[in-house]
């Protein structure tokens, strides 16, 4: 580590903050808020996005078999998050912290203004001296309607307030050239800006109590990257993990960043889900899109539009084959881009600052 963090998200995972029988472990709980508060006392500003809620009401509530899976979620979800945060305010008021909830949807990131409130009311927080954690509303957010999982609204949250780092804690050191249990496989230390393939080592099986796995952790932390954050995959249930990465002896997966994106472009990032519309473009604008060098989308690389949107919508570009390029903020609506298709000498549809190309976050 080469910089001096100054504000950093904190992802503690499921698995990491429950026991091999699925109940809350309130010791590794206590042990990674003394160390949250730590970072804090280190003048840095500290976000945390805390998994593990369900855990903390999984025994004490008994369904019958008549329940659906979907309502024992929500119930356990909406019951659990009292007990993590009641949990989490008393360790940091111990401590001589305060602690503010913020519980979102994707819904909540949908439009430009909805995302800027969100990061208002967290930058607010931060500069009063107060430690927000934040988790998914999961007794309302459901199916289609979630995050893929904690790791996404991490990642996601660390764009929004303009963190530099994104730690993500998981229950094994990073991703390794094998099983992390095989004595042999050796942890991959650093990920460069432009590596490739290394998606090949990640098993896609996820943790027993959460739902994100490795490969949604590598695909996170890859777009951070490319977004200008410093990221890591570390090991939550190691001591003093996280004074290990301030005082830069960390053992970690670390993600090398490239140039910070303007926030416009972060909005765009994460915006996947909300598209409006698609357009279709051939292989010239394809291969303009992806060069090395920072080109628009023009209208005469289009092939045909479809879907009814405005300017300011979420639309994605497809090539010709069907496969997804990248999504970007149309600068006019789907009426003008049909008009424009394959004409010369018109503005850009999308602008080079608003466009997110997918490549850029393939494990």
């Amino acid at each position: 580590m080469d910089y001096q963090p100054q504000r950093v998200v904190v992802k503690i995972g499921s698995n990491v903050l429950t026991k091999d029988d699925g109940s809350p472990d309130k010791e590794r709980m206590a042990k990674l808020v003394k160390q949250l508060v730590f970072l804090k006392e280190q003048g840095l500003q500290v976000v945390l996005v805390s998994s593990g809620a369900v855990a903390f009401a999984r025994n004490h509530i008994n369904f019958d078999e008549k329940t659906e899976s979907v309502v024992r979620k929500q119930i356990l979800a909406s019951v659990g998050q009292i007990d993590i945060i009641y949990a989490y305010k008393d360790l940091f008021q111990a401590e001589g912290h305060r602690v503010a909830q913020i519980v979102v949807t994707p819904q909540d990131f949908l439009s430009r203004r909805h995302f800027l409130n969100i990061k208002g009311c967290l930058t607010g927080l931060l500069n009063h001296d107060i430690i927000p954690i934040i988790n998914e509303n999961d007794a309302v957010a459901v199916t289609e309607l979630m995050f893929t999982d904690n790791d996404e609204l991490a990642s996601t949250t660390a764009a929004m307030i303009d963190a530099d780092t994104l730690i993500l804690l998981t229950n094994v050191d990073g991703i390794y050239k094998g099983h992390p249990s095989d004595p042999d496989s050796k942890l991959i230390e650093h990920v460069g800006r432009k590596s490739k393939g290394i998606g090949r080592y990640i098993s896609t099986t996820k943790s027993a109590f959460g739902r994100g796995g490795m490969e949604s952790k590598m695909k996170m932390a890859k777009k951070a990257a490319y977004l200008g954050i410093h990221v890591y995959i570390a090991n939550g249930n190691r001591d003093n993990v996280l004074n290990d990465f301030y005082n830069k002896n960390l053992k970690a997966t670390y993600f090398e960043p490239e140039s910070s994106k303007p926030g416009l472009k972060k909005w765009v990032a994460y915006s996947d889900n909300y598209t409006k519309g698609e357009v279709i473009v051939n292989e010239g604008a394809k291969e303009a899109l992806l060069s090395s060098e920072a080109n628009s989308l023009l209208p005469v690389g289009l092939v045909a539009v479809s879907g009814d949107f405005s300017k300011g919508d979420i639309i994605r570009i497809k090539d010709e084959n069907g496969e997804k390029i990248g999504i970007g903020k149309a600068e006019y609506g789907s009426k003008k881009a049909n008009e424009y298709v394959g004409m010369n000498n018109k503005k850009p549809i999308v602008h080079y600052n608003y466009l997110y190309l997918f490549e850029y976050h393939s494990v």
